[in-house]
């Protein structure tokens, strides 16, 4: 026992000098922050070391296992010292007002800041809910209408998605059903994308659907306009549709046999089923059909035309060969050669090193720099088979990026925001610097969510909210999707509750985000998985609903959800409530 009193000694000592260390840091923090700062910065002290023998010797005696010690560090540690030293047979050290005040201030700060973040929200419930609109929400009240009625407490807006008009248009709505739902806007900040893959040939297909035994039980179709009418709705697959002369088109009728030849150098004919508008016609087989295709029928033949071109992928595997390029010009894929594809942002292209890794269109495609040369880079493919498209996203795990946190167009949108919102939500956070830039540029009275979702941003986080603390109005967003791609899948179930236990270290409200019940929002049926997932995500101060036909009824369940989890659970903190299931009868 006297090892773990000198080591409990030992770690408040080195609190007192880590708050002695950031002092700087922590008096430029806004007044509301102050006991905050403090205890972040005792916390990520804490969680700087492996404290696990600590643990297992303040619980053998029933002292603390300090799994709970976020809202209050040093009050934890002091209460496992008076435990230690009562028996020891030692006085008591710390007054137990001392202790019992840490640890209700804490709470008491946490949701002072919710409330002037979020707003007041339910009473029963300890979550807010954010709710993604849709862009139906501009032009449809009752469908803003019913979200605020189902439960939701914030709006969010995506400003990579619509434009002023149309986002003034979801606000004017969002007002007038509930003036006391806030108004939350992302910027997207700066987008690393794929560039542009050259069309393919312009080549479409007729075709005809079959049974599982291998029975036509519905023909191709081909439909025939002079002015590029809408092919009508056909049982089966989709009509293919092109343009031919207005002339013979004229001279078409019911039975007429068409006969083509089709890019693969086969005889096709189908038959005239329909004239009115354009003529339909079917046949029993499929058909590649090119632009520029002769259609001959009764002796007279016409060209076909308007076939639009393939979208062309990259087809990639472990162990291929990609080249990424500054260069803005569509990618040409040749047989048999290393595609060269282009990213809309050249810096980050310049930024890449040796060894980096790259994450392609959501963690489809990982692959690692092997090579640097000038304006490329050569990547190989380490992981997933995809066929990688035009202008999908690309993530940088690992690399140091020239870039500020806000894009000029995300600086024009924050005008927008300041003027119309209540809250702006900024992406692409990695160092207390981004924070730093963007404090630069917005009002005190504008509420700030800091998005996580980035490895540096969760490497730097405690430097991150420190320097974020100097705005009154701070939240911070875990972005669960973006995390997930740069960090691998196998460390989302340990990150977000780490990021989590620092905020409340900082008594700064977290918004849980993306794929919070989202088959539910999709299908309208949640997975029991995604119920439990919805469990965890509530013990954070608010949680994020992304878009979906069913949005509504995934605000109502999560509601339930909230109002019986808040007697349960505070933050990572089991609430003894009594359970009537287990009473004896």
């Amino acid at each position: 026992m006297p090892t773990l009193i000198a080591d409990v000694d030992r770690l408040l000592a080195e609190l007192d000098t880590e708050s002695a260390r950031y002092s700087r840091q922590i008096n430029a923090v806004a007044p509301t922050h102050f006991a905050g700062a403090h205890n972040l910065v005792h916390y990520a002290h804490l969680r700087s070391r492996d404290q696990r023998r600590l643990q297992a010797g303040l619980s053998a005696l029933g002292a603390t296992r300090l799994s709970t010690a976020e809202p209050a560090v040093k009050a934890r540690l002091k209460a496992a010292r008076n435990v230690l030293g009562a028996l020891y047979g030692d006085a008591i050290i710390y007054t137990k007002q001392e202790l019992a005040e840490a640890f209700a201030d804490a709470d008491e700060i946490l949701e002072d800041h919710t409330l002037a973040l979020f707003g007041a929200g339910d009473e029963n419930a300890r979550s807010r809910i954010m709710v993604t609109l849709p862009t139906e929400a501009a032009y449809d009240r009752d469908l803003v209408r019913g979200f605020a009625e189902a439960g939701m407490d914030l709006a969010r807006i995506n400003c990579a998605h619509g434009d002023p008009e149309v986002w003034r248009a979801m606000i004017e709505n969002v007002r007038a059903v509930n003036p006391d739902i806030r108004i939350s806007m992302d910027l997207a900040g700066p987008k690393i994308r794929t560039a542009g893959i050259a069309p393919g040939p312009r080549v479409g297909r007729a075709r005809v659907l079959r049974d599982p035994a291998g029975q036509v039980i519905h023909p191709a179709h081909l439909w025939l306009s002079a002015d590029d009418a809408p092919a009508p709705e056909v049982p089966g697959r989709p009509a293919l549709a092109a343009r031919i002369d207005a002339a013979w088109l004229a001279a078409r009728a019911t039975g007429d046999v068409l006969t083509l030849t089709d890019n693969r150098g086969l005889e096709r004919t189908f038959t005239v089923v329909s004239c009115e508008g354009g003529v339909l016609a079917q046949s029993q087989r499929n058909a590649w059909i090119a632009d520029g295709t002769l259609v001959s029928c009764n002796g007279s033949a016409a060209i076909l035309s308007g076939i639009p071109p393939t979208l062309q992928r990259l087809r990639l595997a472990p162990g291929d060969r990609l080249i990424l390029t500054t260069s803005q010009e569509d990618c040409v894929p040749v047989p048999g050669e290393t595609p060269v594809i282009g990213c809309t942002l050249p810096e980050a292209v310049r930024a890449l090193h040796v060894g980096e890794r790259v994450v392609f269109d959501d963690g489809a495609l990982f692959a690692v720099v092997c090579e640097s040369d000038g304006e490329t880079r050569t990547l190989e493919i380490v992981r997933g088979t995809a066929n990688l498209a035009a202008f999908k996203g690309i993530n940088l795990p690992d690399t140091r990026l020239p870039l500020p946190s806000l894009t000029a167009e995300d600086e024009e949108h924050l005008r927008f925001v300041a003027e119309h919102a209540d809250i702006v939500a900024v992406s692409f956070i990695r160092t207390p610097e981004d924070v730093a830039y963007v404090l630069e540029r917005i009002p005190a009275d504008l509420g700030l969510i800091l998005k996580i979702e980035t490895i540096p941003a969760h490497r730097h986080l405690p430097a991150i909210l420190l320097e974020g603390m100097r705005h009154p109005l701070l939240g911070i967003m875990i972005a669960r999707g973006d995390l997930a791609v740069e960090l691998g899948f196998e460390r989302m179930a340990e990150v977000p509750g780490q990021i989590m236990a620092m905020a409340e270290a900082a008594h700064v409200p977290v918004v849980l985000a993306t794929q919070v019940l989202e088959n539910m929002a999709k299908s309208g049926l949640p997975s029991r998985a995604e119920i439990t997932d919805a469990g965890f995500a509530l013990r954070a101060e608010c949680v994020m609903l992304n878009k979906g036909p069913h949005i509504t009824s995934a605000i109502e369940v999560l509601v339930k959800l909230s109002h019986s989890l808040g007697r349960s659970q505070r933050k990572n903190r089991m609430l003894l409530r009594h359970i009537h299931s287990w009473d004896e009868n």
